[in-house]
């Protein structure tokens, strides 16, 4: 799928089968934030044609590992726990975006909190849990 992103916007080099499916995701770096964002299309909406809330919890886990993993060049992660609290509906069409923030590091866990949002109307407050792995 050819998107046209908004300005500092790109996607990761990498294949992720599951990535590719649902996307195209991408991301942009503003000072120290990571910004994450996706087009949403028909194909990610639900029977009521809002944003299917199985697709903004894996746009939250998407944005809740990568941010984890930010600049740990030698480490991968897996989720342990992730909790979503849904805001308010999206729609086809829309441009949603999401920040995360590092809460603590541990020496195997990373916990974090971020929210969804399209504009200034928050769609999804999250938290999780994070197992920091060696790279392959």
């Amino acid at each position: 799928m050819n998107v046209s992103w908004p300005d500092g916007f790109s996607t990761y080099d990498y294949d992720d089968p599951f990535e590719d499916l649902i996307g195209p995701l991408g991301y942009k770096i503003e000072s120290d934030e990571i910004r994450f964002a996706f087009h949403a299309g028909p194909h990610h909406c639900n029977t009521q044609s809002t944003v299917h809330g199985g697709m903004l919890m894996t746009f939250a886990d998407y944005a809740l590992c990568l941010t984890a993993i930010w600049n740990q060049t030698e480490e991968r992660c897996v989720t342990v726990s992730l909790q979503c609290e849904f805001v308010a509906a999206a729609n086809s069409g829309d441009f949603l975006e999401s920040i995360c923030e590092v809460v603590r590091r541990t020496g195997s866990l990373v916990f974090l909190r971020g929210k969804i949002f399209v504009g200034d109307r928050t769609l999804v407050a999250y938290s999780g849990i994070v197992k920091r792995l060696r790279a392959r």
